[in-house]
């Protein structure tokens, strides 16, 4: 997200570099705001990626996550 934008509906962040592509976030999200990227990460995995909207903020998505520190949930 643009550091210069003041966010103010909860959002995800996902990083692509740590994300194995396993879907867990995907089946677990109730507002399905998330899916996977055409794209290979540096460990040639499709890694998840927020789709830019309507996240509430519930942070199942990164309890579901078996990756530490690949999802963040900001809630400003």
């Amino acid at each position: 997200m643009n550091d210069s934008v003041q966010a103010t509906a909860p959002f995800i962040e996902i990083d692509a570099e740590l994300c194995k592509g396993c879907k867990l976030c995907i089946g677990v999200c109730p507002k399905g705001v998330i899916d996977i990227s055409e794209k290979l990460n540096g460990s040639s995995y499709h890694p998840a990626y927020y789709l830019g909207r309507d996240c509430t903020g519930c942070a199942l998505c990164f309890y579901a996550c078996p990756e530490p520190a690949a999802i963040k949930v900001v809630k400003p």
